[in-house]
C-alpha cells in the first residue's frame, strides 16, 4: 500500500513538474498553412497568415519542429509571421498564453 501511494505522489509531481510555465520561441503562423505560406501566393508570409485566419484558420507557434495552438488568439495578430517568445503552459498541443512579445 506504501510502495502505491509512492508511486501516485512521484506520478502526481512528474505530470506537475512537466505542465508548468515554459518559453517558448518561434514564429507566429497559421493552423492553415503552418510554416510554408508560398503555395498560398498571397505574397508576403504576414499577409498570408492574416487572411488565413479572416478564413477560419486559428493562429500557432511554429517552433522550427511542430506547430502549436495558441489560446490567446487577439496578441498573435500584430505579430503575424514574425519572431516571437511565448510564455505559458502547454496542454497538449495548445499553449495556455500568458504573454506574447516579439523575440530578441
Amino acid at each position: 500500500m506504501k510502495k502505491q501511494i509512492a508511486i501516485l505522489i512521484a506520478g502526481a509531481a512528474l505530470m506537475f513538474a512537466a505542465s508548468g510555465k515554459q518559453t517558448l520561441t518561434g514564429t507566429i503562423t497559421d493552423s492553415m498553412c503552418g510554416r510554408d505560406h508560398k503555395a498560398m501566393n498571397m505574397g508576403t508570409d504576414d499577409k498570408c497568415v492574416t487572411e488565413c485566419v479572416k478564413d477560419g484558420a486559428k493562429y500557432e507557434l511554429w517552433d522550427g519542429k511542430k506547430a502549436y495552438l495558441l489560446s490567446d488568439q487577439q496578441t498573435p495578430a500584430k505579430f503575424a509571421a514574425k519572431k516571437v517568445t511565448v510564455v505559458g503552459t502547454l496542454e497538449g498541443q495548445t499553449i495556455k498564453v500568458e504573454s506574447i512579445a516579439a523575440a530578441k
